[in-house]
């Protein structure tokens, strides 16, 4: 079979089955976290990212390549998650920018589109570090364009581009130190891979096995290739629409008054696969994360139930949203809920925006004057979207970013470059550096002028974190065993104990030196006012000059947050 020309439904269908590929490993990619910590979020950012470009696409109904591909790109900046999923936008923009003006696409075209996306990738990035996405997607392109040079078959230039991704997939570790000691390959590449092997798949027209990059994937169930792949509708109206409902819920697994049955992953996820499409499962021990596309969002909550609280919960009628595209309001309708928020937030000279998770820590922003609070954090990582709804909604002439989390950055910097009100992001990487980021708040300031008070004070705190470990391992010598409790000081593992109380007093009390005054406490939902009493006297009577406050943050993820000051 030979392949010269890719017109726009072969490209929609081929954009679609990467999808889908992802989708369905999007669990594993999850699981090549490096650090053993529960946050491992990477394959669901990314299919996420990804699910919104693709629901672009189908709802836009563009007639040329080109077109489709501007779709693509620009569901997938507004739906990027996480730092992975920024990079995977950024891929496909610099990709669509290549085809632009085509109406249909050769072998030297496919080729050059792929160059030019990690081009575009590069340079949004501030240090691109080898060993990651980016360096597959780069080896991964060269490939294609020296292909592309020998043959006019599209087939084979993606064969050679899957091969090369692959195997500089496989190389990552050799690039990243770190990877070969945890044993994993790049987490972010490895999504890529399943995107590149849907392309493959959709352009044969055949089901091609995946490579395995790590022995830990042996255990990973490969589902069977669904015909739908190679036979969807394009041309669709919103009676065409199978399962109307776009339906995200979170589940506390065995919390509340609810629970009735004991979770078990295939179950849970089987049950749901039988009531809709484009389903994504991903779970720990604590939490279960559901996006389903349905006709019966109730019926997705009420089984969630059974099994724990509802912590989340999100559902979008598609054939609204299908329908406002073909009337033409699309980006700019404006939904009355968020129109009569707006309204009612009084209007500032500045505002300042933070993501947290937790009331306790939400409540501790908004006393320091934080207007806005967008929930996030470690596992729920909000969009591009969100961070630029959020902006739109502050009514405020200039706006300030504290994202809190290094894997929320790049999508509050990518909001802020669509953003037509001024802001700015103050790359805050935990909750501490944004409390005292707030120190250097002036609300009546200019925006570069308050942005750089605030930076001079997030230098002044140290951050610590506690959480318990997902797996046995070694990181940066330090041998880390399943259940037991870790200490993150300023993003590196620094200490690990089987006794919570024990584990925290260490982390602290390596914390302090002479020149420290105060340690902030937050206690999380997985732990209580006692337990962090017990601590706070401690790490007071080991510490003569310092005094400990406590604060209740309910955070989720992690059991302690502890800044030093």
């Amino acid at each position: 079979m030979k392949r010269t020309v890719l017109d726009v439904e072969a490209f929609i269908s081929m954009l679609e089955v990467g999808g889908n590929r992802l989708n369905e490993n999007a669990e594993y990619v999850n699981s090549l976290n490096v650090f053993p910590v529960p946050d491992g979020d990477t394959g669901t950012n990314m299919n996420l990212t990804y699910t919104s470009g693709i629901e672009r696409v189908i709802k836009q109904q563009s007639g040329t390549v080109g077109e489709v591909g501007q779709d693509l790109a620009k569901g997938l900046l507004m739906g990027a998650r996480g730092n992975s999923g920024v990079i995977l936008s950024q891929l496909f923009r610099g990709f669509a920018k290549a085809i632009e003006d085509k109406e249909v696409i050769n072998a030297e075209d496919f080729a050059n589109a792929f160059q030019r996306g990690i081009d575009t990738a590069v340079k949004a990035v501030m240090k691109p570090v080898e060993g990651t996405i980016l360096t597959v997607a780069r080896e991964s392109a060269a490939a294609g364009i020296k292909k592309a040079q020998e043959t006019d078959d599209i087939i084979e230039v993606m064969t050679a581009v899957l091969d090369e991704a692959q195997t500089s997939l496989e190389n990552t570790p050799n690039l990243l130190p770190v990877l070969k000691e945890v044993g994993v390959v790049d987490s972010g590449g490895q999504g890529l891979v399943y995107v590149y092997h849907g392309f493959l798949e959709s352009l044969t027209g055949e089901s091609i096995p995946v490579k395995s990059s790590n022995p830990s994937q042996a255990n990973v169930t490969e589902l069977a290739h669904q015909e739908n792949f190679f036979n969807t509708s394009h041309s669709v109206s919103s009676e065409d629409i199978k399962f109307g409902y776009c339906t995200e819920i979170m589940v506390k697994i065995g919390d509340g008054e609810t629970v009735t049955d004991e979770f078990d992953y295939d179950t849970f996820r089987n049950h749901l696969d039988g009531i809709g499409d484009s389903l994504l499962v991903v779970a720990d021990d604590e939490i279960v994360k559901v996006h389903v596309h349905t006709e019966q969002p109730g019926e997705v909550m009420n089984y969630g139930q059974k099994f724990g609280s509802l912590v989340k919960i999100k559902v979008d009628n598609m054939r609204l949203q299908h329908d406002d595209i073909l009337e033409g309001k699309g980006a700019t309708h404006d939904h009355s809920d968020a129109a009569d928020a707006k309204k009612a937030v009084e209007h500032s000279n500045l505002a300042v925006i933070a993501v947290a998770a937790g009331p306790g820590i939400e409540n501790l922003f908004k006393d320091m004057g934080v207007k806005s609070i967008i929930s996030g954090g470690q596992t729920m990582n909000p969009s591009t979207n969100d961070i630029l709804e959020a902006i739109n909604n502050a009514n405020a002439d200039q706006v300030i970013i504290l994202p809190n989390n290094k894997n929320i950055i790049m999508a509050a910097n990518q909001a802020v470059e669509v953003s037509e009100i001024p802001a700015a992001v103050i790359e805050t990487k935990f909750i501490s550096q944004g409390l005292t980021a707030m120190l250097g708040y002036n609300p009546e300031g200019k925006l570069e002028d308050v942005k750089a008070a605030m930076v001079d004070e997030m230098a002044n705190v140290s951050s610590g974190q506690i959480t318990v470990a997902v797996r046995d391992t070694t990181v940066d010598g330090l041998e880390i065993h399943k259940d037991h409790f870790m200490g993150i000081v300023n993003g590196k593992i620094v200490s690990e104990d089987q006794d919570l109380q024990t584990e925290t007093i260490n982390m602290i009390n390596a914390m302090i030196d002479e020149d420290k005054e105060l340690v902030t406490l937050i206690f999380g939902e997985d732990t209580d006012q006692a337990t962090a009493e017990a601590i706070a006297e401690a790490v007071e009577t080991a510490n003569e000059d310092i005094e400990v406050e406590i604060v209740d943050g309910g955070q989720p993820v992690y059991h302690f947050l502890v800044s030093v000051e």
